[in-house]
């Protein structure tokens, strides 16, 4: 190469004469090396960690269902096929939630990662990932049933914090400060600690100014409840059987069964609460908290179960209500010809349907105040709540109740009938064993076999049970409470060593049995007998 061409080289233009195209610019550079994906991964976990801490910090202002994980698992309940949740509920029981939020959590995790690793290269579809998440926990929380427009700005908030600590985490856009094209290590530790920092305090703080635990509790503890005008009957002598293992007749509050589609309990506090009846009535109505402890109220055991319980399920308990008669306060507001379903509504929005004719003809439907002497608990619909004796509680059992509207059932579908559920919701005939428990080992000789059976508003006529397929035997039952209660039962029989199945079936107070033939609680309840294998040492 002559000297010329070498000067002409060196000064930037090419042997033939033209000059080079202009270097591209320079973006950051992922190696193929795994310590640096592991940064990038990091950098987009941080920056959806920051995004998260905002949104829960603008959610205390705009309300807890408006924070985005809340709204994507409240949406994510809502559109979950029926074979999805009653898996759910028999396999993580009253753990269903935080599983689910969990579950939300690792594919939140998952996906910032492979932003973080695309936005080293490409920022901009690194940021619009991180951005996808707060739109769609925005269009979850839009579509809530009590939504408004400002339950989206924290997902907002959340897109416009996220994208910010992409891109400070990224080196905030200044020339690369180590070879491969990301941040120095040292400036990298010091601003992703403080996003780290900044997202676990803004989360906390966030979800703690959410709560209203506090004004609830010192709500709920200002309650002293009336003395019923009529109060429950006296339970008789034998109405429970001293058996260990044994499910007692009346459930403590606090383990009274929970199955709802509420992530985030309701809180309101006495003072606030308002009910409002109206629709096919002739004079709507509004109460208050103080409205309703003025009025005569009753008391009555009741036996309330959910429509989710698989055949020898937990979900059922019986507690001793304090409330208003239903039926009472619907012909004070004057039903109108033509009405037949009443729609429950909760303080979140969520809608129940109930068969009008069941809660007019004569039983003790209430709206309650107390369980078991106490207020209600947060968990249990505090402060008031709707029950309906006979019925499933997806059709009757209405928590935070808020508003009940007269309607017809061609006009309006509720939550679980508009998922296919049978609009009316009687309760089946059940019956479970307690003892001995599945898989126990007992000695040989005389076993006590004992456990409950409801069918509430019929009654239990009689239980029945058979070992390894034998002869049905008549069990003992315990003194009826009424028949809007379950009922104890307990045998003895000798058995040898080996292994043994138990089976028991019951009949309701018209003698009708409960069915052989397995089927699953969708869409009207599960039927079948439960059984039990032990083996007798």
């Amino acid at each position: 190469m002559s000297e010329k061409s070498r000067r002409l080289t060196h000064s930037g233009e090419l042997k033939n004469g033209t000059h080079p195209l202009p270097d591209p610019p320079r973006m950051p550079h992922v190696s193929n090396d795994r310590t640096t994906k592991r940064k990038a991964a990091l950098i987009g976990v941080l920056s959806a960690g920051v995004a998260l801490g905002t949104a829960e910090l603008v959610s205390a202002a705009t309300g807890p269902n408006s924070s985005p994980v809340t709204a994507v698992g409240s949406s994510a309940i809502d559109l979950a096929p029926v074979w999805l949740k009653d898996f759910a509920i028999s396999t993580f029981g009253n753990y269903d939630k935080p599983v689910l939020l969990g579950g939300i959590l690792v594919a939140l995790v998952v996906f910032a990662a492979v932003a973080g690793i695309v936005a080293v290269r490409r920022f901009a579809v690194g940021a619009v990932m991180i951005g996808l998440l707060g739109a769609v926990g925005a269009l979850a929380a839009l579509t809530r049933p009590s939504a408004s427009p400002l339950d989206a700005l924290p997902s907002l908030a959340a897109i416009l914090a996220g994208a910010a600590a992409l891109h400070l985490l990224l080196g905030g856009g200044s020339s690369a400060d180590s070879p491969d094209g990301s941040p120095s290590r040292r400036k990298f530790l010091i601003t992703g600690t403080g996003a780290a920092v900044y997202a676990a305090l803004g989360a906390s703080v966030g979800r703690i100014l959410q709560q209203r635990a506090g004004d609830v509790a010192e709500s709920r503890a200002a309650i002293k409840l009336p003395a019923p005008v009529s109060p429950a009957a006296a339970r008789p002598n034998g109405h429970s059987f001293p058996i260990p293992g044994l499910t007692s007749f009346e459930t403590p509050n606090r383990d009274f069964y929970r199955v709802d589609t509420a992530l985030v309990i309701p809180e309101i506090t006495a003072e606030e609460w308002t009910l409002r009846i109206h629709g096919m009535v002739d004079r709507p109505v509004e109460l208050t908290f103080a409205d309703l402890m003025a009025k005569p109220l009753i008391e009555r055991d009741i036996t309330l179960c959910c429509v989710s319980n698989e055949v020898g399920g937990p979900y059922a308990s019986t507690a001793r209500w304090l409330g208003f008669p239903l039926a009472q306060l619907l012909r004070e507001a004057g039903v109108q010809a033509g009405a037949n379903q009443l729609v429950g509504t909760d303080h979140a929005g969520m809608t129940i349907g109930t068969p009008l004719d069941v809660v007019l003809d004569g039983r003790e439907s209430l709206l309650a105040i107390g369980m078991n002497g106490e207020p209600l608990l947060p968990t249990n619909g505090f402060p008031v709540r709707q029950l309906v004796p006979g019925l499933f509680g997806y059709t009757s059992a209405t928590k935070w109740l808020v508003d009940l509207e007269l309607t017809t059932f061609d006009k309006y579908d509720a939550y679980w009938t508009e998922r296919q559920w049978d609009p009316i919701g009687t309760v089946l005939t059940a019956s479970r064993i307690d003892v001995p428990k599945p898989f126990a080992q007992v000695p040989a000789g005389p076993v006590t076999v004992a456990g409950v059976a409801w069918a509430q508003h019929r009654g239990i006529g009689a239980v029945q049970f058979r070992v390894d397929g034998g002869e049905w035997q008549s069990t003992q039952l315990s003194t009826e409470v009424s028949p809007d209660t379950w009922r104890q039962w307990r045998a003895s029989v000798q058995l040898d060593k080996g292994l043994h199945r138990f089976e028991v079936r019951a009949a309701d107070g018209r003698g009708d049995w409960q069915p052989e033939e397995r089927t699953r609680p969708f869409p009207r309840g599960a039927t079948g007998w439960h059984s039990v294998a032990v083996t007798v040492t």
